[in-house]
């Protein structure tokens, strides 16, 4: 399928979206697929909100996206959700600044109060969230599907460059404009926080610059589990 078809799908998809669901949001962690959803939302004036999680350690370039964005999407205001100020202090004191780097466990303990206890709060309210996730992306998210329940947070998840490639959401960003992250030019196809995330060298994965450190298997921060499909849902 080729770019054009690939969009005509999407742009079709966040439509069904709006009309069907209650409350929606787009989960935007200033990458270039969640600026590629961001500027379709804006094209075609969907009620779709947009929010992004500070987790308090992110690069500076992606600050600089943020005030970018405010500038260029004035209509759609970014929602910014912070850890509690309260964990995070707990979670330091107890482990120290860079614990993450000594095991996954650590790791993912230290997502859960900068990430995850956010989220929830991003999302609570809410019928479905939109997410720019794409299979090809890394093993973990595969066998993932354009819409599924997510059980987690109880609401309907979307994912509607599911299918695009990297040259896809690319090509859009360039004919289109879209405001993006400055580290991506600088070989981060991939941006989380700033100590977890490098640049990569050419052939390595597009997520290989993401928690390096470890197996590609537990390569993620639980924002993106993987759920377990209602049967309700697929009947």
């Amino acid at each position: 399928m080729n770019l054009e078809n690939k969009l005509s799908h999407t742009r079709a998809l966040l439509q069904e979206i709006a009309a069907n669901e209650a409350s929606v949001v787009l989960a935007n962690s200033l990458g270039a697929e969640d600026m590629v959803l961001t500027d379709l939302i804006a094209d075609m004036c969907l009620p779709i909100g947009i929010f992004s999680l500070d987790t308090g350690r992110l690069p500076a370039q992606t600050y600089d996206l943020m005030q970018v964005m405010a500038e260029h999407y004035p209509a759609y205001p970014l929602q910014v959700f912070f850890p509690d100020t309260q964990a995070t202090e707990t979670w330091v004191a107890q482990h120290g600044m860079n614990a993450f780097y000594q095991s996954v466990e650590l790791r993912k303990a230290c997502c859960e109060v900068r990430k995850l206890q956010p989220l929830r709060r991003a999302l609570a309210g809410h019928s479905a969230w939109v997410t720019g996730l794409r299979r090809e992306q890394s093993v973990t998210r595969s066998d993932m599907s354009e819409r599924e329940p997510d059980t987690v947070h109880g609401l309907m998840k979307y994912s509607p460059l599911l299918d695009w490639s990297e040259a896809d959401v690319w090509a859009y960003i360039r004919q289109h404009g879209v405001p993006y992250n400055a580290l991506h030019d600088q070989h981060y196809p991939s941006i989380g926080c700033a100590p977890c995330t490098r640049a990569i060298s050419a052939g390595e994965d597009v997520r290989a610059g993401r928690w390096w450190w470890e197996n590609p298997e537990s390569k993620e921060c639980g924002l993106h589990g993987k759920v377990s499909l209602l049967k309700s849902a697929s009947a």
